[in-house]
């Protein structure tokens, strides 16, 4: 294998690089723990921004005020989202901003705005991001941390290497995510619409300089990430 994979099982924050941290959290469905991982930035201003919010709990939110001020929350698909309202409630000055559909799946919530191409954010340059187009139904917004060379996924790639449970083996073979990072055969088979849209935004992908990738489920990929990633994206073309 040619990049190296790091697993953080771990219920802190977890320091990756200057101002960057990730912590994994239990995300259990259908019996299945899928875990889920936010991943936090901590700006040139000081503030936060928070990518995927994962369960907040009292030791967390004492890490995270230890750290800077939350600004800025991302739901990154219309999938990761179930979080989102208890760092409203924590935070509410923070902005949350969408990845586009899911406010009209959240009605309960407020968003400050929902995420497009070519629009600027109070984040500013320190953290690139791009609408994956061509699956509509992940509406996935991918982030990229130039400082850090590390690019953040929500569900575009999935990575199940180490420690599995019987359970979360037996998914990854089915869904072809077992034992290297790949886009999953649910999404190559069923969710993908626009495979034209889906390369143009590997291109796109591929453009960025990044080593280290961050998946919500499972292993990040600590280095060799670009290879890793260039030979998941071969999918679309």
């Amino acid at each position: 294998m040619f990049w190296k994979v790091k697993n953080w099982l771990n219920k802190k924050l977890t320091a990756l690089a200057e101002d960057i941290w990730s912590i994994q959290s239990s995300h259990t469905l259908l019996g299945i723990d899928f875990g889920g991982r936010m991943t936090v930035i901590r700006l040139a201003s000081g503030d936060l921004f928070l990518h995927s919010p994962v369960r907040l709990t009292d030791s967390l939110r004492e890490e995270l005020n230890a750290l800077g001020n939350v600004k800025h929350l991302v739901a990154p698909n219309r999938f990761h989202h179930l979080n989102v309202g208890d760092y409203v409630k924590a935070y509410p000055e923070a902005e949350l901003y969408a990845a586009p559909g899911l406010p009209e799946k959240r009605r309960d919530i407020k968003f400050t705005g929902v995420l497009s191409d070519g629009t600027e954010y109070g984040w500013g340059d320190e953290v690139e991001h791009l609408l994956f187009g061509g699956i509509p139904l992940l509406n996935e917004v991918v982030f990229f941390h130039p400082e850090s060379a590390t690019l953040i996924l929500a569900d575009l790639i999935f990575n199940f290497s180490h420690d599995l449970s019987t359970a979360q083996r037996i998914f990854a073979r089915i869904d072809d995510v077992y034992m290297e990072p790949r886009v999953s055969r649910l999404t190559r088979l069923l969710f993908l619409k626009n495979r034209e849209k889906a390369r143009k935004s590997a291109d796109r992908i591929l453009s960025w300089d990044f080593d280290r990738v961050l998946v919500a489920h499972k292993d990040m990929v600590e280095k060799g990430g670009y290879e890793a990633v260039r030979k998941a994206l071969g999918c679309f073309g």
